[in-house]
């Protein structure tokens, strides 16, 4: 008996015996079984993926001798005459070779006649799409309004290519291309079916090469089996489809991670030498890179058959995520690039130096074991080393500087201390500007803050500068610095007009006195205070928030309080409000002064300038 190729001898008879296509499954299982039956069906996708097998097992369904169903029997002599394809009554036409008008006319000439065998006439279309205009519109009545004993089943690659006036007279199913998965798993159950060895390796390289086709696979398979010798090993399947051994790939991403260029070059030498193709191995690398940054994030993923499980978790555990992230996107780059290359070779070597070149340094690990190394014998935590202080001249030494001199940025080089770990960095970011420096540190920092003219840091940055340079800058005083409120508030001081006083003193920073700073103040009850936040700035509040309100509260009058924060719309003026119109106010006046400034229009006669008021700042901000 003659040799049958596994594309043709593994081509399913039935539906439940199909891979794959569930989505279309599904509805032509259910229209068979209810008898819910279209006269015109479209079945559209790239080649191999099963739309002639679908049409032909519906046409097996749809004239079995046992009745119309999704399961025909297989066995009666129509089921038979259709899998041989010799079944009269189902006329298969090759659109491509017979596109003419003529054509079209004589196939329709028959559609009147009752079928000869079976108990429908099935018309299977294959490229639908090939029809010329004139075969279309004389196939669009036929095929709107058919006897009820035709069937139009209709295929295609390229559905776009179809009038819109023969989709809308067909129910269109668009079939998927399969993921090498699911084909590698049915290539499996082929080979073994078929007593053939194989290394499950060679599957998923199988499966990858038939880009989504079944068939592209069986045949790949075949062709496999020939140059195998009838055992599918990984290196002999690798060498007939050209693609890279994948430990190359490993060994590749694990030089990477180590920075060595010299032993990448060497790897790409060998590969060269084999003769791989340097567009597949730029695949393959970015395949890996993509398993390892899963596993980095979920360790119990599964793996994909082409690799190794223990080698991706192994690069997965000794390669940092942001390396990983930024080797795929250069290689998401260099495959665009690589055609442009003088060749593939220079290209692919390109990549990964380019790779190594963009690379961070230092990672993590790196710097946590240089500081490991730099700590002294029994210091629990890294020194940080301070520079020498600067030197004044000993011919003119300068007087310390008063503190209201101090320049805002020393100030804060002083007092504000590096930022603690319970803080969320958008804690840190006041709601609005010119608030006191003191509502800018965190809680836990006040309590360590040194007066500002006992600084050594200032004195010795100001010992370089010319002192007649420094005018009064628009800073804060010193004081305002300092953690101490202005007034000695008492639980009975609070009202609704003093509330903005007493938020001026209210130990609380970044999100937190945000909030507090468009609340206002409602009643108080024994020690319940109700406050009123408004409406659009809702979303903020939460538990922590309200909770840290309430211990400010209750440091600054001294006892346990109860508090509760409606939400709603706040006619009362909040104090961020109250700040905005003061500092409107306050800008406004720095205009007016520089507008009735003698100097400033003096200038302006002279030089028939004119005066910018969006570059006016006032002198000294406000303060509360």
């Amino acid at each position: 008996m003659a040799y049958q190729v596994l594309a043709r001898k593994w081509r399913p008879q039935n539906f439940h015996t199909m891979v794959g296509q569930e989505h279309v499954l599904r509805a032509l299982v259910h229209a068979l079984d209810e008898q819910r039956l279209h006269h015109a069906y479209l079945f559209a996708g790239t080649r191999g993926v099963g739309k002639t097998t679908i049409a032909r097992i519906l046409a097996r369904c749809l004239n079995c001798e046992e009745g119309v169903s999704s399961n025909p029997c297989g066995v009666c002599s129509s089921c038979v005459e259709i899998t041989e394809g010799r079944f009269v009554d189902l006329i298969e036409v090759d659109a491509a070779s017979r596109t003419k008008v003529e054509d079209t006319r004589e196939l329709l000439d028959n559609v009147q006649y009752a079928p000869t065998r079976g108990r429908f006439k099935v018309y299977l279309i294959d490229e639908v799409h090939m029809l010329s205009t004139s075969s279309f519109n004389a196939l669009l009545k036929t095929l709107e309004e058919p006897p009820p004993h035709v069937k139009f089943l209709l295929a295609t690659t390229d559905p776009q290519k179809l009038p819109i006036t023969v989709l809308s007279r067909c129910l269109q199913f668009n079939l998927k291309n399969m993921p090498a998965e699911q084909v590698a798993g049915h290539l499996r159950n082929v080979l073994t079916s078929e007593a053939i060895p194989f290394a499950e390796a060679s599957l998923w390289q199988l499966g990858r090469a038939a880009k989504g086709s079944m068939r592209d696979a069986l045949s790949l398979t075949d062709q496999a089996i020939a140059f195998c010798g009838g055992d599918l090993t990984e290196s002999s399947v690798n060498q007939m489809l050209g693609s890279i051994d994948q430990g190359k790939v490993v060994a590749i991403v694990s030089q990477l991670q180590q920075g060595n260029a010299s032993e990448l070059l060497k790897l790409i030498a060998e590969l060269s030498e084999q003769g791989q193709d340097f567009t597949v191995a730029l695949e393959d690398l970015l395949s890996l890179l993509h398993q390892v940054a899963i596993c980095q994030v979920l360790p119990d993923a599964p793996v994909s058959v082409q690799f190794d499980k223990s080698k991706v978790l192994d690069l997965a555990q000794n390669i940092s995520p942001a390396d990983v992230q930024l080797f795929y996107q250069m290689g998401i780059m260099a495959r665009k690039d690589l055609e442009a290359a003088p060749d593939l070779q220079a290209g692919f070597e390109m990549a990964l130096l380019r790779m190594l070149a963009f690379r961070p340094q230092q990672h993590a690990g790196q710097i946590n074991t240089m500081v490991a190394q730099s700590k002294p014998h029994g210091l629990e935590s890294p020194v940080v080393m301070q520079p020498e202080p600067a030197l004044a001249p000993e011919s003119d030494p300068e007087p310390e500087p008063e503190p209201d001199q101090v320049p805002k940025e020393v100030q804060k080089s002083k007092d504000i201390a590096a930022p603690t770990v319970d803080s969320p960095p958008w804690e840190d970011e006041p709601e609005y500007q010119q608030q006191p420096a003191s509502e800018l540190l965190p809680v836990e920092q006040h309590a360590t803050l040194m007066p500002v003219q006992e600084a050594p840091v200032v004195k010795d940055v100001l010992a370089v500068q010319d002192t007649s340079a420094v005018q009064d800058p628009p800073v804060m005083s010193a004081e305002l610095i300092l953690d101490k409120p202005q007034t000695d508030w008492t639980l009975a001081d609070l009202s609704e007009n003093n509330w903005t006083q007493v938020f001026n003193d209210l130990n609380v920073s970044g999100m937190t006195h945000g909030i507090a700073a468009n609340m206002v103040f409602n009643q108080r009850q024994g020690t319940h205070l109700q406050f009123t936040l408004d409406q659009g700035q809702s979303s903020m509040l939460n538990a922590a928030h309200q909770g840290r309100i309430r211990q400010a509260l209750e440091d600054m009058f001294g006892c346990e309080l109860k508090l509760t924060i409606d939400i709603g719309q706040t006619e009362i003026e909040t104090p961020f409000a109250s700040r905005q119109r003061r500092e409107m106010q306050h800008q406004e006046h720095a205009i007016l002064s520089l507008q009735e400034d003698p100097n400033v229009a003096s200038l302006t006669t002279a030089f028939n300038g004119q005066l910018d008021i969006n570059s006016v700042l006032p002198v000294n901000p406000i303060k509360n």
